[in-house]
Parts: C-alpha cells; structure tokens; sequence
C-alpha cells in the first residue's frame, strides 16, 4: 500500500508558486490568445442572422449610408481613432473609452460579431475592427465576412440605405480584458533583437523611410481577386517564405496607423499562426518618439 505523505505549505510558499505561474502566464503569449476568429461565407451568414445579428459595417460612413447590410452598425476606423496628446495621428481610442462606445451599441465582450467591409475604401479597417476586439480581449465569436459586401451583393441580397438610426438597448456594460500580446509600442520595437519587422505601406511611403530592418510586403500583397478576399494559408506561407520570412516567428506588422497592417495581421492569424502582432502606432508613432 503506498502511503501518502503531506506536505506543509505555509502561506509564503503558496504566495511564491502563485508568483511563479503568474510569470509564466506572462512569459507565454499564446496562453493569452484566447479570441475566437475566422471567416464566414455569405450563405453561412444568411442562415444564421439570429445569431449573428450584430453587423459593423468597417467602411467610411458615407458608403455605409449608400448600401449596408440590414440592421448593421456603422464602425469605420476613423470614428474610433484620435490625435493624441503627442501629435501622433491615428491612434486607437483607450480601451475603455471603446468598451464603453460598444456598449451604447449593445455589444457586449461574449456578443457574437460579423465584421464587413470593402478592404478597399476602407483600407483593411474590417481586420482593424477584429484587431481591436481581439485586443480588447473579445470572448464572443469574431467573424470576418468572406468577400465583403462585394459578396452579399453578388448573392443578390437586401440591402440598406440612409443614415444609421441606434435601435438597440444599451448593454450592461463590456468588460475588456486587454490582450496586449497583440499590440506593440515603438520603444519596445527598438529593444527586440530578433523579429520579423515587416512594412506594409506603399512602393512610395518605403522609399520615403522606413523603420530599420524590415521587410517591405505591400498590405495589397494580402489580399487577392475583385471581391479582395485574405489569402490561403499556403498563399501567405509562401508570401512570407519568398521575403525570407518563417511565419512562426514573432512578426510585427506596420504601417502608418495600424490599419492597413491590421489586415496583414489577420492573414497571418488565419492562417493559422499566433505569433503575429499589429503595430498599431506604426510610422506616425516612430517618427514621433525618436
């Protein structure tokens, strides 16, 4: 018969091994990886609006005014984004400033999401508004509509038009759980030593300047066909592999504001990886704090 034999463990030594995990939950970013996000089709979509009856529609307001899926909310970047303090442009509203917005939306952090958009006109600002939910530490479902209204469109399907009417209660309130495994700060760019650093702006904005050691792949580069779908899982491995990059190392997206690189962001995390990280205070926040 073995016998078992206890161990004292004082009220220190339990506060030492409550430390120790705590570290390594820190040290380990894939353990805070904890959103749920993927595409889905216009049919998919079509079957379930009852459960997928939050809709934002991530292009400029104009264009939402013109046609935009029925019942959908108005979520265009530039809405949530300011000038800070520091004179940098583009920068993401704080966390909880957005958890409160969200709310007066009805949404809540395990509220089921579609995001739609036009990766045009909006410029990527669909992947920017999963971006941010996810930062934001998102619990619901985050979707992304494969082929953007585009699709709806060509599927023939009701459309809206006019100015967005809020309708919906206002929820209890929405509770962020910051995921900063997926955003970065210039200052901590100029400490890594090795990353993938990878610059997703135009021919024109790279050879004005750039940030030191990275990889120029045009965010269009991420995106394919007339409706700008996200590339395949093995179209982005061998996007990256062609520029000499492994997509399983930590790769930092950038651009001038975070939502152009959002988009490369997404491709690189539906693809299957979670090493990939949104710079969001891109180019404006480098040249700002040099």
């Amino acid at each position: 018969m073995i016998k078992t034999i206890p161990i004292p463990i004082n009220s220190h030594l339990l506060a030492i091994i409550s430390l120790l995990f705590g570290i390594i939950w820190l040290c380990i970013p894939n353990l805070s990886m904890a959103f749920d996000i993927s595409l889905i089709d216009v049919e998919e979509l079509q079957q379930n609006l009852t459960k997928y009856k939050t809709l934002l529609d991530a292009r400029p307001r104009t264009e939402y005014e013109k046609a935009h899926l029925p019942g959908a909310i108005p979520f265009s970047w530039e809405d949530y984004t300011e000038t800070d303090a520091k004179g940098i442009k583009y920068r993401i509203w704080p966390p909880q400033r957005l958890a409160e917005a969200l709310s007066h939306l009805g949404i809540q952090e395990n509220t089921p999401v579609v995001v739609y958009g036009d990766a045009d006109k909006s410029w990527g600002g669909e992947a920017w508004v999963c971006w941010m939910l996810a930062w934001l530490g998102h619990t619901g479902q985050i979707r992304l509509l494969n082929g953007g209204i585009q699709a709806w469109k060509q599927a023939n399907l009701a459309l809206e038009t006019g100015p967005f009417t809020n309708k919906r209660p206002q929820a209890q309130g929405y509770k962020v759980q910051l995921n900063s495994s997926i955003n970065i700060s210039a200052e901590a760019i100029r400490q890594e030593r090795d990353v993938n650093l990878v610059d997703v702006r135009s021919n024109m904005e790279w050879f004005m300047g750039h940030i030191p050691n990275a990889v120029h792949i045009p965010w269009e580069s991420f995106y394919k066909g007339p409706n700008r779908t996200l590339v395949s899982r093995q179209e982005f491995q061998e996007l990256l592999k062609k520029h000499g990059l492994s997509p399983e190392k930590r790769t930092i997206y950038y651009c001038t504001g975070g939502i152009r690189s959002a988009w490369a962001w997404l491709a690189h995390t539906l693809a299957g990886y979670s090493s990939a990280i949104n710079f969001e205070g891109g180019i404006e926040e480098w040249n700002k704090t040099r």
